[in-house]
């Protein structure tokens, strides 16, 4: 199951319900893969774990005190490796009001925000209408664009040609190890400077930058499982220091490794 609900497919349940905002919270929450959408919008909101987000041929991190804003009909699916994870949902139906709410948006939630979020777990899966709930949800909805004014976005494109496909899952296979341009080219019986150009084009940044892209996104979902120590997480993902680790991590998130899950 997405994020959806157990008895019915999302589309079914969350679209007939006669309330504006509807509450769905559930711990240890188990995925499928299979892509979907529904005319309500939805606030997703990662407290424990983390989960990719697939829509439109990208694939987004949500990590741990992370939220995803999905607009109303857009098609997406989620994938997961995590042990546990406990999701909070707010499914929304969504006017004309702010253009702010017709795209995709992803963001790092504030420690008020995630008070807020918790507290409305009071209404999860009730459908009975609510005046108090009513207005505390849509105090959450009114208040998204500040909360997103300043967040960062972390996800990769998946290529579309069958050859950079195959190099992209070479990548994140092997993401340990030390991956040289040069070899890779070599490997797939390119020139450098043909994958450089042909991979910049499909993806809008270099093979470089993919490559330290997939190590960030890596190293969030290694230090998302609590298993591992920083120093740990930077030779998992192929650094061979913690301080180059810091330093990338750094340049991508402005945050350090450490600072990461406790923003």
């Amino acid at each position: 199951m997405d994020f959806a609900i157990h008895s019915e497919k999302p589309n079914e349940l969350v679209d007939r319900i006669a309330k504006k905002a509807y509450v769905w919270f559930e711990d240890n929450w188990k995925h499928d893969t299979k892509e979907h959408f529904h005319k309500r919008a939805q606030l997703v909101y990662v407290e424990k774990g983390f989960q990719y987000l697939h829509v439109n041929g990208r694939i987004y991190l949500l990590p741990q005190n992370h939220a995803a804003w999905i607009p109303s009909n857009l098609s997406h699916r989620t994938t997961t490796v995590s042990d546990n994870i406990n999701l909070r949902t707010i499914f929304y139906s969504v006017g004309s009001e702010n253009i702010f709410y017709d795209k995709l948006r992803i963001f790092s939630v504030p420690p008020v925000l995630r008070e807020i979020i918790s507290y409305s777990s009071k209404w999860s899966k009730i459908e009975q209408y609510s005046i108090e709930e009513e207005a505390f949800l849509n105090a959450i909805f009114v208040g998204l664009p500040s909360f997103f004014k300043d967040a960062m976005t972390l996800n990769i494109v998946i290529p579309n040609d069958e050859r950079l496909l195959q190099i992209s899952n070479f990548i994140i296979d092997n993401i340990g190890n030390d991956l040289q341009v040069n070899t890779i080219a070599e490997n797939y019986n390119m020139s450098l400077r043909s994958l450089e150009r042909i991979f910049k084009k499909e993806t809008t940044i270099t093979i470089s930058k993919y490559i330290q892209l997939v190590r960030i996104i890596k190293g969030i979902e290694f230090l998302s499982t609590g298993k591992y120590t920083v120093s740990q997480v930077a030779y998992l993902v192929g650094y061979k220091s913690l301080q180059a680790f810091s330093a990338s991590f750094f340049q991508i998130l402005n945050k350090r490794p450490n600072e990461f899950l406790g923003v």
